[in-house]
């Protein structure tokens, strides 16, 4: 007997990588071997020295085609065993090592966009909807679009075994999100990669595609992001990690360092309207959603917990902001003498 192993990596392309996939057949019980392909085909080589190297990082059973079957997310390596410059997870494996001690924990909001055809699902062929103000969190076909899509994608995601803490309609027809966590840098980063394979996938078999475009739609439309959720150890324990956290994300060169790997588009969703803060200009601020930073009103009363970086892109990768977010804060709390 045998079993499927869909194998998925992150492509070359840039600017926003894609992902990929292809199915192997193994004998039952054995073991996930690593594998290889085509670079030259998916931006990661050249056609004269195209092999590039499948290495299994984390197995999830596999909801579409069920029984047995997994998916298999895996770094890109090349041959000689180095990490792939396109492989990210290799850095996030670093620092993640390096302030394991700190315990961070992330949960990312993940939000996305249907389109049918050359339009986002919901918009007219014609024209435009009604401005956007009942379809967040709405109910009703005419103010929903694509909930059977989501609905399956949710119940593939729990069957994975992947750690999706719930869903909601967004502010845009059409537009949609999920939220992954709370996990560990690298776990919430493979979870949300595998979720959005399976968000492409599940919506294949709809005819309907999902984009994780920062601007979807031009003109008075919200963008879509990918708010990240932070906190460390001292953070849940102490406010004073919260605002050395937040003050931290903004010192020096810090704004753009963030920004510039944030995700393509970034000053087009950034630009103070839509719920956001110039991409420009660094801010904290409790219960504001027009800050880069939000510290919830919660937080502030319970004196600890986490705070929301509101500025990555719902394209952003996401084994880059727990990198970028882990070396800051966690370098920044160490420093202070607050772990």
């Amino acid at each position: 007997m045998t079993y499927k192993a869909e194998y998925i990596w992150i492509d070359g392309t840039t600017p926003t990588a894609k992902l990929r996939s292809k199915t192997r057949i193994l004998a039952d019980g054995a073991e996930l071997p690593i594998w290889g392909f085509d670079g030259s085909s998916t931006n990661q080589a050249e056609g004269h020295a195209s092999d590039r190297v499948l290495k299994p990082v984390a197995s999830f059973p596999d909801p579409i085609r069920g029984g047995d079957d997994v998916l298999v997310l895996c770094e890109v390596f090349n041959i000689d065993g180095t990490p792939h410059e396109s492989n990210t997870r290799a850095a996030l494996r670093e620092v993640a090592e390096k302030y394991a001690a700190q315990e961070s924990l992330f949960g990312i909001e993940q939000e996305y966009t249907f389109f049918q055809g050359s339009r986002p699902l919901g918009f007219p062929e014609n024209g435009f909807p009604a401005p956007q103000g009942g379809y967040y969190c709405g109910v009703g076909a005419d103010e929903i679009f694509g909930r059977p899509v989501v609905e399956k994608h949710l119940e593939n995601c729990l069957a994975a075994g992947i750690g999706v803490s719930g869903i909601n309609a967004e502010v845009m027809p059409g537009q949609w999100e999920f939220q992954v966590g709370p996990l560990s840098p690298l776990e919430v980063s493979d979870h949300l990669w595998v979720a959005r394979w399976l968000l492409y996938r599940t919506a294949e078999d709809f005819g309907i595609s999902a984009t994780l475009d920062p601007k979807p739609a031009k003109g008075d439309w919200n963008g879509a992001g990918a708010h990240t959720n932070f906190s460390t150890k001292a953070m849940r324990e102490d406010y004073a990690a919260i605002i050395e956290a937040a003050e931290s994300l903004g010192r020096d060169d810090k704004p753009l360092e963030h920004i510039k790997n944030y995700g393509a588009g970034v000053e087009a969703r950034l630009t103070g309207a839509h719920e956001t803060a110039p991409w420009n200009e660094y801010s904290y601020g409790v219960s504001n959603r027009g800050a880069s930073v939000r510290i919830p009103w919660q937080v502030e009363v319970d004196q600890k917990g986490y705070i929301e970086d509101r500025r990555p892109n719902a394209n952003v990768d996401p084994y880059v902001v727990t990198r970028l977010m882990v070396d800051t804060c966690c370098t920044a709390l160490e420093k202070a003498g607050l772990v």
